[in-house]
């Protein structure tokens, strides 16, 4: 019977029989034969497209090679990220990953692959602090006066998100858990018309990325109250953390990465690595990341590799002890 499982078995050493039938001159010459595909599993304009733009020009320069942007929506992610996870393992086929990657296995989503077996990491790109921002005629101005208001009117506050099952999404359950009260999560079709609602006084607050709300906080339209986790973020240092307001085992933060399919060779990642912090390390990329509300993040395969490993045991346990549960 040719059930899915073995369906993916037979994929897989297919996969791997075609890594071991690569030339090691086709290795040493990467990447001459043709241009790399760089897909983002999302629409224009979100995190990992933003900075999918920003390091393949420079990239494309280090390794003398066109990188072609691939946008392939759909799915949470998993569409465009299970495109990869099928391609031949030769490192012209790559994916600007998220941790929604590490999220998304323990939220009973669909989900047509392993993160940890059918990648190979290339290396971290940057991360993004989440905020807690709110409208302005809302009466709390501080973080600590909204966890006050939170607690004291448990269902009376209602938070927007990208969609359910986000980073974002996850921010605002596990803060409602930690703080015993409950919080209405209106959940949107993207960033854009989660924020323009806020802004209009549709919600009270948002859990969202600081690139997305940089701008309207800074234009006085919305009202920043904290970092969404323990560490403060160099974009806007005055603003305090949930571990400064005491919720020290409260962590929310939006990484990147790039990723290859599984069994690509390690000479040919270990160039697309290089490749990969040189970009991150020059001035001008960096400045852009920087501009996009972005902070620079770069590590070695085996440091990516490890720390998707720590995520993946961090959402498990963080989704399952707070029995967040996602309609999809």
């Amino acid at each position: 019977m040719n059930t899915p499982t073995r369906r993916h078995a037979l994929v897989a050493l297919a996969a791997s029989m075609a890594a071991l039938a690569l030339p090691a001159a086709a290795q040493a010459e990467f990447p001459k034969q043709k241009p790399i595909t760089l897909v983002v599993p999302f629409a224009p304009g979100g995190g990992n497209d933003i900075l999918a733009r920003a390091i393949a020009p420079r990239m494309s320069q280090l390794l003398g090679q066109t990188i072609v942007i691939d946008n392939r929506p759909g799915a949470g992610g998993n569409l465009g990220t299970e495109l990869v996870s099928r391609a031949a393992p030769d490192g012209y086929t790559l994916v600007i990953a998220s941790s929604q990657v590490t999220m998304n296995p323990f939220l009973d989503m669909k989900v047509p692959f392993r993160i940890e077996r059918d990648f190979e990491p290339v290396g971290l790109l940057g991360s993004v602090p989440i905020v807690l921002v709110a409208n302005t005629q809302e009466p709390y101005k501080t973080l600590p006066e909204f966890i006050a208001y939170a607690k004291a009117n448990p269902g009376k506050l209602s938070y927007s998100s990208p969609g359910n099952g986000t980073p974002q999404h996850l921010a605002g359950e596990v803060f409602a858990k930690l703080n015993k009260t409950e919080m209405l999560h209106v959940p949107y079709r993207g960033t854009g018309p989660s924020i323009t609602d806020l802004i209009a006084g549709q919600v009270q607050v948002s859990f969202a990325t600081y690139a997305s709300v940089a701008q309207h906080v800074q234009a006085g339209k919305l009202r920043a109250l904290g970092v969404a986790g323990q560490k403060r973020t160099a974009l806007m240092p005055e603003l305090p953390t949930f571990g400064d307001a005491g919720m020290k085992g409260y962590d929310a933060s939006l990484w990147y990465s790039l990723l290859a399919p599984a069994r690509t060779p390690a000479a040919v990642v270990s160039k697309l690595n290089e490749a990969m912090v040189a970009a991150l390390k020059d001035p001008a990329v960096a400045k852009q990341i920087a501009n996009q509300g972005f902070e620079v993040q770069s590590s070695t395969p085996a440091e990516l590799k490890d720390y998707i490993g720590k995520e993946l045991k961090r959402w498990e346990r963080v989704i399952h002890d707070n029995g967040i549960k996602v309609s999809l």
